[in-house]
């Protein structure tokens, strides 16, 4: 069940971040590893996914994939019209590199001069791409990287 949604006025004195990234079912990491850690410091955190994995792509063969590229601007573009600030902006695991234009328009969208950039590049281990990623694609997160701030 979820609870009330406080008036506007006071929804602008919570602490609140975007995280963009992945929905694994199994595995320790994507949001559902991120939205319980934020959530734990008391910080209000509105989540963008990018894709809906049956389990993350680490270590996992067979799993299910579906891109979700087609929503994070429509998403964006709905939060931007609530009027938040946010605090922070966090981005992980993107599905493509046309998920870094994406998130590069997202943070024109959702950001100020007063919010941090925080950009973790998931997109490999151990020098290897994950699985479904192209070889543009580090090129093209160390452009996002560059934002971070």
């Amino acid at each position: 069940m979820c609870g009330k949604i406080a008036p506007m006025e006071s929804l602008e004195r919570v602490k609140r971040i975007a995280a963009v990234h992945d929905i694994s079912g199994f595995g320790k990491c994507s949001l559902t590893v991120a939205l319980p850690v934020v959530s734990a410091t008391g910080v209000e955190c509105s989540c963008i996914p990018t894709a809906l994995l049956s389990t993350h792509t680490g270590e996992f063969t067979g799993y299910t994939h579906l891109d979700l590229s087609g929503q994070l601007l429509p998403i964006a573009r709905h939060i931007e019209t609530l009027g938040l600030h946010f605090d922070a902006f966090y981005s992980g695991y993107l599905a493509s590199g046309a998920q870094v234009e994406m998130v590069l328009e997202m943070i024109g969208l959702l950001c100020d001069g007063d919010t941090h950039l925080f950009v973790d590049p998931a997109f490999g281990d151990h020098g290897r791409l994950y699985s479904l990623l192209d070889s543009g694609l580090p090129a093209q997160m160390r452009r996002l990287g560059a934002r971070a701030r």
